[in-house]
């Protein structure tokens, strides 16, 4: 691994380099056995990371005290531009993160037995994450599945983790993750509603963390089964493990429990329909008729399976495997309309450098779909997208769809992600879905 900052700037580190100090991080530091690298930030960007920013780029680092120089995984103190420490993370020598922090010098003050030990932090920032599930009703006995650690906002920036039942689904996207999985894993097998762990590394991400994924599996059909079953909501769910993202959307449960609320007696149109979340809650909630669209075959078949789980009658809820832009295309051709549709497309936008090509597609996909909403009609349309919804450009994408569709809009209701994926306010960066009700006439 080539490190990031010129050699020039990487110091040794000796009892002469450091500043006299009463921080605690550095006192435990002094007695570390293997001693430990300090991360000293350019003048102007330390209140950034005092503030709770748990990512520090790699451009905010003046430079490295350190000698070797630390390796990806290590743990390194973060100090101010005079040395003194602010907090310590995980080092990373490949990454633009160059460190994800964990503590800052507060809190070690206030939690000692977490102080620069990663084993201890985990098992207390897991034991913390299921405490806030509880106190937001997670699990219930109408809903099993959902999102236990949301990465940053829950102190463990690359670690997420969704509990399916019985299984838990680690997405590991850090490196410093990935050194720690035997740790991960003990603490989810700590819970007791837990029997399985499916490890699922998010490769693209990895690489760019610097780590060789030629052989990472992403399931193991040995621990782990193929399928699972889930309750969300009252409604029952089989989901596959080796599906998209996780395996099933948690973070649209509130939205889906929503659309539930205003069905009754209407004709529900649910386009990228996944495995039917929303049509199965339209269903549920009185719809007269719900029909669902994916371009996915193993998707549809999903669906279905879930409409038998359900015992909903398949001539009020059927689903089809098509192209989203080419069935609605067709359905405008033979003057079709529905009372409500839904437009919950894949992430077309992965990175800040796709989101002019993806505002054309995202306003392409809406126009069809207002042309598609009887005039009073209502259309819940969806990014997933971190970079769209972080730009605020979603809406003023929306006008432009509705322009393009001779129709007039108006926001009924804004949402996000359901309350188990919260957002840490000092990393706005993940804040990624944006859900949105129209009017649209």
């Amino acid at each position: 691994m080539q490190h990031l900052l010129p050699a020039r700037l990487i110091k040794s580190l000796s009892a002469t380099s450091l500043p006299c100090t009463t921080s605690t991080l550095h006192e435990l530091a002094s007695t570390h056995p293997k001693g430990l690298a300090r991360v000293v930030l350019k003048k102007g960007k330390t209140q950034l990371f005092k503030d709770g920013s748990p990512m520090v780029y790699s451009g905010a680092v003046d430079r490295i005290i350190g000698r070797p120089p630390p390796r990806t995984g290590d743990i390194v103190l973060v100090a101010d531009g005079a040395e003194k420490p602010i907090g310590w993370g995980m080092y990373n020598s490949v990454s633009m993160f160059s460190v994800r922090l964990m503590q800052l010098e507060e809190e070690a003050t206030r939690d000692l037995s977490c102080a620069l030990n990663m084993e201890k932090l985990l098992e207390t920032r897991i034991n913390e994450a299921i405490e806030l599930r509880k106190s937001l009703g997670l699990p219930s006995v109408t809903t099993n599945a959902f999102r236990l650690v949301n990465s940053e906002a829950d102190r463990l920036s690359g670690l997420i983790v969704d509990i399916f039942g019985d299984v838990a689904v680690v997405a590991s996207s850090a490196a410093w993750v990935e050194k720690y999985k035997a740790e991960v894993e003990a603490c989810i097998r700590r819970i007791d509603e837990v029997n399985y762990v499916n490890w699922r590394p998010s490769l693209e991400v990895l690489k760019e963390e610097g780590l060789d994924v030629s052989n990472y599996k992403e399931r193991d059909p040995t621990t782990c089964p193929q399928r699972t079953k889930v309750m969300e909501n009252g409604i029952f769910y089989s989901i596959s493990l080796e599906g998209q993202k996780t395996g099933f959307y948690a973070d649209q449960r509130e939205n889906r429990q929503f659309i539930s609320t205003i069905s009754d007696g209407q004709k529900v149109l649910d386009m990228f329909c996944y495995s039917g979340g929303f049509a199965l809650n339209a269903a549920r909630g009185g719809a007269a008729n719900v029909m669902g669209v994916d371009s996915s075959l193993p998707a549809i078949e999903l669906a279905k399976e879930n409409v038998v789980l359900n015992n909903m009658d398949p001539q009020r809820i059927t689903f089809l495997k098509e192209d989203a832009s080419e069935f609605m295309k067709g359905a405008l051709s033979r003057n079709e309309s529905w009372d409500i549709v839904i437009l919950d497309p894949p992430k077309l936008a992965p990175r800040k450098k796709a989101l002019q090509n993806a505002s054309g597609m995202y306003r392409n996909l809406n126009s069809l779909a207002m042309q598609l909403t009887k005039r009073g009609g209502l259309l819940m349309t969806c990014s997933c997208s971190g970079a769209m919804t972080q730009s605020g450009m979603f809406l003023r994408i929306l006008q432009g769809a509705a322009s393009a569709a001779g129709r007039k809009i108006t926001v009924l209701r804004d949402a996000g992600a359901a309350c188990d994926h919260p957002i840490d306010p000092s990393y706005p960066e993940g804040k990624y879905l944006s859900n949105v009700l129209l009017r649209v006439l």
